[in-house]
């Protein structure tokens, strides 16, 4: 398998498990419908955890162009390849939330808030401010991106970050231990933003968002979407700046 398929098919895995969880939990006459936040949560989890163990052997399992960037600025990837891994990762985002809405397709006309039926798709901030928005969509990443890198190294005993990313995600705890730091980023850290930390889960289901025929559905929010791109890449970089200056 090619690592840019293996990217998109990982994405296309983590966007149907975990936007597939929110939908199931709001969506109208869903049997899940209200199960509430841990519900949302543990998918996510479970979403990333079982992504990464499809594709982290092949490609690393990034998943997410703040991580790919990210690795890449601490020279633990090419930058060669980073173009070719975010427009996977988007790809695979937007198929993923298309399989979404074709799941949950008798459900959308049933459900008449927008705002629900856009949380199916990308996220929002629960209290509309930007910045605050923004500032804890940079913490999550960077606590995502150093945890991440900390963990895979001091789990393998490994000298270099490319060995300890790569050989962690083909073992069987890797991709465990990284759902395991989703689900605390969400339970802790997920409330004000619905926590993105990742641009292509964001972009690729708004952009699916904009163009499926969805009744009743509402703007896709544009005006907001520059903040789970903009601040999960900075958090990203900085979360593997301070792994390399702590020298863990």
């Amino acid at each position: 398998m090619h690592p840019y398929f293996a990217e998109a098919l990982g994405t296309a895995l983590l966007i149907l498990f975990g936007n597939g969880v929110v939908a199931n939990v709001v969506l109208s006459k869903s049997k899940a419908n209200n199960g509430g936040w841990i519900v949302i949560t543990m998918g996510w989890g479970l979403a990333v955890a079982l992504a990464v163990y499809v594709v982290g052997r092949v490609s690393g399992a990034h998943i997410n162009p703040a991580v790919t960037i990210g690795l890449a600025s601490i020279g633990a990837f090419e930058w060669s390849q980073v173009p070719g891994y975010i427009l996977s990762q988007i790809a695979g985002g937007f198929i993923g939330s298309v399989l979404v809405y074709l799941c949950f397709y008798a459900h959308w006309e049933e459900t008449e808030d927008p705002d629900l039926i856009l949380a199916c798709h990308s996220t929002s901030p629960a209290i509309r401010k930007f910045i605050p928005a923004f500032v804890t969509e940079f913490i999550g990443t960077v606590v995502l991106v150093f945890c991440i890198l900390a963990l895979g190294k001091v789990a393998l005993g490994a000298d270099s970050t490319q060995l300890a990313w790569t050989t962690a995600m083909g073992t069987w705890f890797g991709p465990l231990l990284v759902g395991l730091l989703v689900l605390a980023i969400g339970l802790s850290l997920g409330g004000p933003t619905g926590y993105a930390i990742n641009p292509a889960r964001d972009l690729g289901p708004r952009i699916a968002h904009t163009i499926l025929p969805i009744k009743g559905k509402g703007s896709s929010d544009w005006a907001y979407a520059w903040v789970p791109i903009v601040a999960p890449i900075l958090g990203a970089v900085a979360g593997a700046q301070l792994f390399v200056f702590s020298a863990l």
